[in-house]
């Protein structure tokens, strides 16, 4: 399990009102009940950080944190089937938006160029 204390700092670097900004653009929050695309995009990034292998391994791995969602900004653990169903369903190009937006304010500091991502 990753160190969930150094992952709510990762995550207090990412852009929040950019990425809403995104969403409400993109309308990908419309119709959803408790899983937001934010909760989407830090499940992700958790799957990642954490070597998952499965919605399983994220839904598990979130739940052991639980008191600390809050600092992720995530209100309750998503399920497997919410999480399996939003991979899915949820337009992808918002995620990739956000990517080049990250990358061109934070890739500046690191001195980063950009590659663009086939679709």
């Amino acid at each position: 399990m990753t160190n969930l204390n150094l992952f709510s700092q990762i995550i207090s670097k990412l852009d929040r009102t950019c990425f809403k900004k995104n969403v409400s653009e993109k309308k990908t929050d419309k119709h959803q009940k408790g899983y937001s695309s934010w909760t989407h995009l830090v499940s992700m990034l958790f799957c990642q950080f954490a070597k998952s292998q499965s919605v399983r391994d994220i839904s598990n791995g979130l739940r052991s944190a639980t008191g600390n969602l809050n600092y992720l900004g995530i209100e309750r653990v998503p399920s497997k089937s919410t999480t399996s169903y939003q991979n899915k369903n949820r337009d992808w190009t918002l995620f990739r938006e956000y990517y080049y937006q990250l990358l061109s304010h934070l890739g500046q500091q690191a001195g980063f160029k950009q590659r663009k991502i086939q679709d």
